[in-house]
């Protein structure tokens, strides 16, 4: 694992050496691994579509006027006659065009003869399901057509969080939202479902649980497991394949969406993290029970041995692709790659791994994805990385969330087993989708993951000089994880500075060693010492996220650590997950004149502090090629610890270990 190391020393003075290294600006392009299907035309050239388009313009019109560029983008497409878009505006503070009403809802109509107002209605909230149900209503009893299809526009948050935040109200819509005014309009139908494919220009909303939400009323439906890029989906691309071909059914549209998307991410340099993916809904019956099987597997597991269980399905979520960030620094979006979940769970689950496996690869029809994301099955379902009780009750309450998985993260958060969990373990159907959630209030698990016992834990030192814990297996029953926490200190300055966390240790789990890899040097951009956290480790990469003020305004740089070159790359920045669970679809290159301020984390030797404080270090302004490399920290005293995570988020730290630089020579000591 590459070393993630970092500094606040130019300003503070604590380091004295920085060495200038290549810069790593972007990578070699790399093809996805897309499906090579060739979908064949299911209807004829004649048949009549209508294509709904649902743009909640939020801040991402307001800020940056993404919705009025995928309005022009659609503008370019000359359409036949029988090929409209009926179009519904609303739920931003500022449209920057000049034919969306500000403070109303608008409806258009783009056909072959160009884009019409038909009204405007008192303003309304976007992020309602009753809004929603209008503009359906609208569009059946105004418009005939052979088949339909439904794209909403706006923030999405995967299975807890729903899509279409209103920038006014703050609402966003549900699953249950969704489903309640797709039905109260159309009758569902696996049969012969009312639209032919409904798809997430979103961020997040490619999960089970939409899948599961959508069966019946749709063929198809296509969205993005992981955060959109501000180009969003290419409009002139997708819709202008289907004007050209009318006689396509929904699985070729699917695909035209994403070979134009990711062509549109290419042009604008965002497709390294990008994902698209089209799911047949008529395999999300099998799917379910596949699901849902995996789910009440776990939840035997859990219950013959919690502590065992826990601790190991967590390391291999943490192991598996996710979604959003999933940090403290970023925010977390609890979306989790469903295939390679149960991938990494195919040895703690042998009986339902490979089904489900299986029945993912069956749904997922088409997909495409960055070199960063291409672990993805193409669906992902929820995961508690945070252990808040507050996002499990968002997703407890979505009525097409699978109860096993329900039930298998309220025993994990609150330690109590629902009754529903007792009559699926039995065999049994429960009556209802939707767990009665206990209060939080008893902390079972707290006593079951008794991390409080490996506080201030010995730490010894090897023959090499290296620092190292040993643990029983019953201690490593106890976490989901170890990670190392490094500070650099001053007592001329009464200073304590937190240069991060990492899981940058030598970790051996079967014998129970663990060792530092601490070699004196951190992350620096411009030469500039950073904070630096990592958000994944994968076989041929590592992703982190390094707070920073971009033009005054807080964000994340995203950075990848390529193996295989041994260089990082700036994927570009964007803000974390919102406090609605929402993820930010604007990722923000960086360009010259751009400036730059570096945000750290501090605590005083002398003080009372309960904790570390954020505080701005060094604003500079960057240049055409900026340089994002490991530079040496200098001569120094720092501090680190072992810290030892639990599957519900708890924390322990060891003793301290005390390493001492002096004219570039490590020296390692620890407390009795």
């Amino acid at each position: 694992m590459h070393k993630i190391l970092n500094a606040w020393t130019r300003t503070l003075g604590l380091v004295v050496l920085l060495l200038a290294v290549m810069l790593l600006g972007g990578c070699d392009d790399e093809e996805n691994n897309a499906k090579q299907q060739k979908f064949t035309n299911a209807y004829n050239a004649e048949d009549t579509w209508l294509v709904y388009w649902y743009v909640c313009g939020t801040d991402l019109e307001t800020r940056f006027g993404a919705a009025t560029t995928d309005i022009s983008e659609l503008m370019d497409v000359e359409l036949p006659p029988n090929v409209k878009v009926l179009i519904q505006t609303g739920g931003t503070a500022d449209w920057k065009n000049s034919t969306m009403p500000n403070r109303k809802i608008g409806r258009f109509l783009y056909d072959k003869d160009g884009l019409h107002e038909l009204e405007q209605l008192p303003d309304a909230d976007m992020g309602s399901p009753r809004t929603l149900s209008d503009f359906l209503r609208y569009g059946k009893d105004n418009f005939e057509a052979d088949h339909r299809v439904f794209v909403f526009w706006d923030h999405g948050g995967g299975s807890a969080a729903g899509v279409c935040v209103d920038e006014h109200t703050k609402n966003a819509l549900s699953l249950n939202d969704i489903r309640n005014a797709f039905t109260s309009v159309h009758t569902a139908s696996p049969e012969q479902p009312p639209f032919e494919l409904i798809g997430f220009d979103a961020c997040l909303m490619a999960t089970y649980d939409v899948a599961n939400t959508l069966h019946g009323l749709a063929r198809y439906m296509t969205a993005s497991e992981e955060l959109e890029p501000g180009n969003g989906w290419y409009y002139t691309g997708w819709v202008g394949a289907l004007a050209k071909n009318p006689a396509m059914g929904g699985a070729a549209l699917g695909q035209a969406i994403c070979d134009s998307y990711m062509k549109g991410c290419k042009e604008e340099g965002t497709e390294d993290s990008a994902t698209l993916s089209v799911i047949d809904l008529s395999k999300v019956p099998a799917l379910r029970t596949a699901y849902e099987s995996f789910g009440v597997e776990a939840l035997r597991h859990a219950v013959d041995n919690p502590r065992s269980f826990f601790s190991s399905f967590s390391r291999e979520a943490q192991q598996a692709e996710n979604y959003g960030g999933n940090t403290r620094d970023q925010g977390y979006s609890n979306m989790v790659d469903l295939g390679d979940l149960a991938h990494e769970a195919s040895v703690l689950l042998p009986e339902t791994s490979q089904n489900l496996i299986r029945a993912i690869d069956d749904a997922v029809i088409y997909k495409v994805h960055g070199v960063y994301r291409d672990r993805g099955s193409g669906i992902s379902g929820f995961y508690s990385y945070d252990g808040s009780a507050e996002s499990l009750n968002s997703y407890a309450a979505q009525e097409a969330a699978p109860l096993s998985l329900k039930c298998l993260f309220h025993y994990l958060i609150h330690g109590q087993l629902p009754q529903e969990a007792k009559t699926l373990l039995e065999g049994g159907t429960p009556g209802g989708t939707a767990t009665t959630l206990a209060p939080a209030a008893p902390a079972q698990m707290q006593k079951i993951f008794n991390v409080a016992s490996l506080e201030d834990w010995p730490v010894n030192i090897d023959k090499d000089g290296n620092a190292f814990i040993t643990l029983s297996q019953e201690q490593m029953d106890m976490l989901s994880g170890i990670h190392c926490q490094l500070l650099i200190m001053s007592v001329e300055r009464d200073i304590i500075l937190h240069l991060g966390t990492d899981g940058d240790i030598d970790a051996d789990w079967d014998k129970g060693v663990f060792k530092d890899n601490f070699r004196n040097v951190w992350p620096m951009l411009d030469g500039h010492p950073v904070f630096i956290e990592i958000t994944a480790e994968e076989d041929d990469y590592n992703l982190y996220s390094v707070p920073i003020k971009l033009n005054g305004e807080e964000c994340n740089l995203q950075v990848s650590y390529s193996f295989k070159d041994e260089k990082y790359y700036i994927l570009g920045a964007r803000k974390g997950i919102d406090s609605q669970g929402m993820g930010d679809r604007n990722l923000i290159k960086l360009k010259k004149g751009d400036q730059i301020t570096t945000i750290h984390y501090v605590t005083t030797i002398s003080g009372n502090e309960s904790g570390l404080t954020a505080v701005d270090v060094e604003t500079f302004t960057i240049g055409d090629h900026p340089k994002f490399a490991d530079e040496n920290l200098g001569d120094s005293e720092y501090a680190y610890f072992f810290e030892f995570v639990t599957p519900t988020g708890e924390t322990a730290l060891s003793k301290l270990v005390q390493f001492s630089v002096r004219n570039g020579d490590i020296f390692t000591s620890v407390d009795i």
